[in-house]
């Protein structure tokens, strides 16, 4: 295994388990100059991804770090992309659908990705230049390397076309440009199921044949999407800018996300 993605996996458990100590605690929220909310959780995790991160020298683009300049971060042709609590929303309700993203990016591509889901204790890796992604159910945030890859399972996308289509999106929130996609996909003769998740899990659910699609017009930031993105292409999966019609870019001079497409 790639020793970065050793050192991911390593970070995400470590941050897995200062997260749910917070969780089972009575935690406060504060709220950012954009009015986002952030925990304790939030920054301790982010604590210990960089403990992990710095050390391979490797610069890190991180949700809850304060950003380099953009004159500085164009130099960079290696970087991490992190979200030490994705979902912190999710965190706040308590319904277990909250992640630890890290991604490691090298011009502007994810090339390795892990997504842990400290609730469940569930792990998906990817090494996109192996093709190669997996999932791990585990039973403590303590579990060895060792036995990470013994508890893991290749992740396989459906094949073929499917009828009801699943697509991703929220029950309750529908986007006007969702439910416009989800006509087109009707007026061609299908059927349309919707299928709900929180946080980077909407990735994770395409990448493991649980859905088909997941368009996302709506905003997004680099760090909620990178290591999802990793792990879709490394079994197949495209997440494409609606803006360009190619791949979503990583480390640009703003960091949010055009809308994107999310299927085969």
């Amino acid at each position: 295994m790639d020793k970065n993605l050793q050192i991911a996996i390593e970070a995400s458990l470590e941050a897995g388990k200062v997260i749910m100590e917070i969780y089972d605690t009575a935690f406060s929220v504060e709220l950012k100059d954009d009015k986002s909310p952030l925990t304790e959780a939030d920054k301790k995790a982010n604590d210990v991804i960089n403990s992990y991160l710095i050390p391979t020298e490797i610069p890190v683009i991180s949700e809850e770090n304060k950003q380099t300049d953009y004159a500085t971060r164009k130099t960079w042709d290696t970087c991490w992309v992190v979200d030490p609590v994705d979902g912190t929303k999710e965190f706040i309700k308590r319904n277990g659908e909250f992640t630890v993203n890290i991604a490691l990016i090298t011009n502007g591509k994810p090339i390795l990705g892990v997504i842990y889901v400290p609730a469940t204790k569930v792990l998906y890796f990817a090494d996109v230049t192996k093709k190669e992604g997996f999932k791990a159910e585990l039973e403590s945030h303590e579990t060895s390397l060792e036995q990470v890859l013994k508890k893991a399972a290749p992740l396989k996308p459906k094949e073929g076309n499917s009828n009801p289509i699943q697509v991703v999106g929220s029950r309750s929130h529908m986007s006007q440009e969702t439910l416009d996609f989800m006509d087109s996909l009707k007026s061609n003769g299908s059927q349309v199921e919707v299928v709900s998740k929180g946080s980077s899990l909407k990735f994770c659910l395409i990448a493991e044949g649980n859905a088909d699609v997941y368009p996302r017009f709506a905003p997004t930031m680099e760090w909620d999407t990178a290591a999802g993105q990793a792990i879709c292409n490394a079994v197949g999966i495209e997440v494409i800018s609606k803006e360009t019609d190619k791949p979503l870019m990583y480390n640009k001079e703003n960091l949010l996300n055009p809308w994107f497409l999310v299927s085969k």
